[in-house]
């Protein structure tokens, strides 16, 4: 890519496939860390919410990599509008299970692998289920039953739900009362700050190996404002306008700039 050269960057900073331990430290993903640092080490059920594009998959990859291999093992899938069936295989294939046989022989075998891996191991194992607000009301009232052993006394597993914020209105209703009770972590997501926003633009810049003067402050500001918070518009954005600014040797990307790339990437 062109730009990279001209602005002294040694890769896109507003790709999502960026290393981890360049990750912004916004409040957002603060405390989406902490919460999950306490979700992992408790076990139940954490819920975190936020509208599309504000990091919050980006987070729990940033705390996946975080983990200690020797005790915690997660299971990740963002495949959620499946049957309960499918749900269950698909968890057992991630444990290291024979995904056959009846929904039942899959249940006792699940609950059997997570109770193993915490007594004998001592190992923690993370169920964590990406756009979860499509998941089945079967699969929902499923969860409490796969975290009950021992008549209920203790939680067997963390289980991570992350999804857009109407996740909030499914659990409030009555069928899922039982499941919204064992929540013992819940975040909703607030967005990047204009500061904020401002910050993450400069550390990627920086991160990436260039410097804060390729692009001015009203620049930044500008950029703000349209993107009103969201990590996936701002990077985009903010591609763009490297891009543009490249073609047009722009040694420091201005508030024209940041427009034109807004501009395009209006649909219609």
């Amino acid at each position: 890519m062109v730009y990279k050269p001209f602005y002294g960057l040694t890769f896109n900073p507003f790709d999502k496939s960026s290393p981890v331990k360049t990750a912004f430290q916004s409040e957002d993903h603060l405390e989406m860390q902490n919460r999950l640092s306490f979700l992992k080490d408790t076990r139940g059920i954490g819920l975190f919410t936020a509208p599309p594009g504000m990091g919050k998959t980006y987070a729990l990859r940033c705390f996946a990599e975080s983990l200690n291999p020797n005790l915690y093992q997660m299971a990740y899938t963002c495949l959620s509008t499946i049957s309960v069936t499918e749900f269950y295989r698909q968890l057992c294939m991630q444990l290291g299970l024979d995904p056959g046989g009846k929904k039942t022989e899959m249940f006792k075998a699940i609950q059997d692998r997570v109770r193993y891996l915490m007594k004998e191991r001592h190992k923690t194992v993370l169920v964590a289920v990406d756009e979860c607000q499509y998941l089945d009301t079967k699969i929902l009232r499923d969860f409490k039953l796969l975290m009950n052993q021992d008549y209920d006394s203790f939680d067997c597993f963390a289980l991570i739900m992350v999804g857009l914020p109407h996740m909030n209105g499914i659990l409030e209703k009555p069928v899922h009362e039982a499941l919204k009770q064992r929540i013992v972590v819940h975040y909703n997501y607030c967005g990047l700050s204009a500061d904020e926003t401002m910050e993450y633009i400069y550390s990627r810049i920086e991160a990436a190996g260039g410097a804060r003067s390729i692009i001015d402050e009203a620049a930044v500001r500008a950029a703000a404002g349209y993107c009103q918070g969201a990590p996936r518009i701002i990077n985009a954005v903010m591609t763009n306008a490297l891009m543009l600014g490249a073609q047009l040797k722009k040694k420091s990307i201005d508030s024209n700039t940041i427009l034109a790339a807004s501009n395009s990437l209006a649909l219609g």
